[in-house]
């Protein structure tokens, strides 16, 4: 096994415990659709049966072309979504993004899994409004996950975090 593979795997161990205690969102506020995924493009892109893509509203995860961030946040999400499993998708003001994509929150048996991204330190807290109704959800989240030093925490992941690589200003 490659360094790359063992860091993954090591940062891919969640320990679930010391989450559950934390103030998470309980169920969507809003109507939801169901879907099967299909794909996770990266830690914060799906794809569902017969559907376009499914942008997680309000997380950033590292970018494909950060190594080996990109590669570690996506895999966290593997870890929570199973292929083959079916989500329910909330959405919010702005069903859309400019690309076309399905803006959603995804529930997984009950359990927000934008939330879960930030709060396990695979991504952090983007704001676009007006899809802000679980904002202050995610930046608790990220600060816990920073205080512990959890997931990408650990190992430098956000020292450029995604919008400002995206911005080539890091």
């Amino acid at each position: 096994m490659d360094r790359l593979s063992i860091a993954i795997a090591v940062l891919i161990w969640i320990p679930e415990a010391s989450a559950q205690s934390d103030s998470a969102p309980s169920a969507p506020r809003r109507a939801t659709e169901r879907c099967r995924v299909t794909r996770i493009s990266d830690g914060d892109t799906i794809e569902c049966e017969g559907r376009v893509r499914i942008r997680l509203i309000g997380i950033d995860a590292p970018e494909q072309d950060q190594p080996p961030f990109g590669t570690a946040a996506t895999a966290g999400l593997a870890s929570f979504l199973p292929l083959g499993s079916s989500v329910d998708l909330e959405s919010d003001l702005e069903p859309r993004d400019r690309y076309n994509r399905v803006l959603a929150y995804v529930w997984l048996d009950g359990r927000m899994l934008n939330w879960l991204m930030v709060r396990h330190g695979w991504a952090v807290p983007i704001v676009f409004p007006p899809n802000v109704q679980y904002v202050d959800f995610f930046r608790a989240a990220r600060d816990l996950a920073r205080k512990e030093v959890r997931g990408l925490w650990n190992v430098g992941g956000f020292t450029c975090e995604p919008a400002l690589h995206r911005a080539k200003r890091c």
